[in-house]
């Protein structure tokens, strides 16, 4: 079956956030989004839509090897798998940036996810469908009040970083309140610390 892939945009950047801060890479960004976060500060809209030869074309002339799938939520794409079968076939690094509310069905053809639970939606993860695996766990800190849900998606999702990042607004970045909570979540850990994972990229102003 042909799909229609509706996308906000596809373009080149620097991954700003968590472990592959730096790295060039070409970010896939769909459409769309099955949460509706009040301090959300990504356009979700659809600003086009694009056929899967389409879509490879675009990826392809922007030259990067790395590909980061983000959105809006990517899981809830139909032809989600068809994608990740055509960049791997071309030899890309795919990497999955998802809220966690569903688990990707072909969870092996990630080279790496990334998962930033929502606190506003905790009763929206269902432990039979959301995604308990992930290489990195980013968390907003909208509160310190969150804290109790942070040590929950803990015990939930196995990954092998766990991050605090700062709520942006405005254009400012609550990095203290973002080390506050850290320091909530930390006292008294018995395993490896939580961090603090910066939106780098807004730092240095760009996408």
């Amino acid at each position: 079956m042909a799909h229609t892939y509706h996308l906000n945009e596809v373009f080149a950047s620097l991954q700003g956030e968590g472990r592959n801060t730096g790295r060039p890479v070409t970010f896939i960004r769909f459409a769309g989004c099955n949460l509706s976060c009040p301090w959300c500060d990504t356009d979700r809209s659809e600003k086009f839509c694009a056929t899967l030869p389409d879509l490879m074309k675009q990826v392809e002339k922007l030259g990067l090897p790395s590909i980061v799938i983000t959105g809006g939520e990517p899981t809830v794409q139909p032809g989600l798998d068809d994608l990740l079968l055509a960049l791997k076939d071309r030899g890309f690094w795919i990497a999955l940036e998802t809220n966690g509310i569903m688990a990707p069905s072909r969870p092996d053809l990630f080279d790496f996810i990334a998962v930033s639970p929502k606190a506003e939606f905790a009763s929206r993860y269902n432990e039979r469908q959301m995604l308990k695996k992930a290489d990195e766990v980013r968390i907003v800190c909208t509160s310190k009040r969150i804290a109790p849900f942070c040590r929950e998606m803990r015990t939930k999702i196995a990954a092998t970083d766990y991050y605090i990042s700062p709520l942006s607004r405005h254009g400012r970045m609550d990095i203290a309140g973002a080390t506050a909570l850290m320091d909530v979540l930390n006292n008294g850990l018995n395993a490896d610390p939580w961090k603090l994972s910066v939106q780098t990229h807004k730092l240095i102003g760009i996408k």
